[in-house]
């Protein structure tokens, strides 16, 4: 089968691509930033394209006509979604309907799978949050991340295309970027492996629902497998790992200490608060996630120390 994954040399999509690789498919990497990610896989074809700009991206999907096409491409951070939020609209929202015009369109018989992720929940009405759940997210990430949700399920409504939707909790592991707004787990660990404090807000008395990277990827797989058309999975541990302990199992497993600091003004506005997902759904897809919190930190600071980042 011939995939393309958009934002295929980023965090997941660098995974992702070589997964489906060890499983034999062919895998053309759509990114506009570093390959670094993907250095020595040279069986993977990438192409250079900001999927903002439509007729390079319709180009490259006409002429190698995939069989599923991969969305993660996009804007990640909430906090740069207030600072450009016309660049959040185009990476975000305008370049899934693009793609999903250019399927249309051009009649392929392709497979859309859209990457989202827990912040179009918001603050959540009730916990453990479900596909059900509503949505009132608290950031114009968020709304654009929901907008393409429902691109994505029009799309298969009204013209009947084959699409799904996956939205991912809290993911950490190798190969994330390390920025404060952008992943704040993987920033944490980075911040014990090198000694440095590691600071929680609210005491850490709140929880998220964490997994790691290689329990999103075989997530993912399976939902490009056996995923029923049309509908949406949650990716989850459906643990919850309260921030007092994260950080005393970072501080377990390196030199840093825990520093407890107020939590900003602009963190009060936009937070999401305590998080975990009931994740039966995607279970029923035959896959349950294998590697624990604590596991999953000993990986990533494995990764640091080896590759001496």
């Amino acid at each position: 089968m011939k995939v393309m994954i958009t934002g295929g040399a980023g965090f997941i999509g660098s995974h992702l691509s070589e997964y489906f690789l060890r499983k034999n498919h062919e895998v053309v990497v759509i990114t506009k930033k570093s390959t670094k990610n993907l250095d020595g896989n040279n069986d993977i074809d990438i192409e250079k394209i900001d999927v903002t700009n439509s007729k390079k991206l319709e180009s490259s999907i006409t002429k190698h006509k995939p069989e599923l096409i991969i969305h993660l491409a996009g804007n990640t951070s909430h906090s740069k979604s207030f600072e450009n939020p016309h660049n959040d609209l185009y990476s975000n929202t305008k370049s899934t309907l693009n793609i999903l015009e250019i399927i249309r369109k051009s009649n392929l018989k392709t497979k859309f799978i859209l990457g989202s992720t827990f912040v179009v929940i918001g603050k959540p009405s009730q916990l453990p949050v479900k596909e059900t759940t509503p949505c009132n997210p608290t950031t114009l990430y968020g709304v654009n991340r929901l907008s393409s949700e429902y691109y994505t399920k029009i799309y298969n409504q009204v013209y009947n295309l084959d699409t799904n939707v996956f939205r991912i909790t809290n993911s950490f592991g190798p190969r994330e970027q390390i920025i404060p707004n952008k992943n704040a787990i993987n920033y944490l660990i980075y911040k014990a492996y090198k000694g440095e404090d590691i600071t929680i807000f609210n005491d850490g008395k709140f929880f998220r629902d964490l997994i790691y990277i290689s329990d999103v990827i075989s997530a993912i797989y399976k939902i490009t497998k056996k995923g029923k058309s049309g509908e949406l999975y949650w990716i989850s541990s459906n643990k919850k790992t309260w921030f007092d302990k994260l950080g005393k199992i970072l501080e377990k497993q390196t030199a840093a200490t825990t520093k407890y600091v107020p939590t900003p003004k602009y963190t009060k506005k936009v937070d999401v608060g305590n998080f975990v997902v009931d994740n039966k759904k995607i279970k029923l897809l035959n896959w349950k996630p294998k590697i624990s919190t604590e596991d999953g930190i000993r990986k990533t600071l494995k990764y640091f120390r080896d590759y001496g980042i």
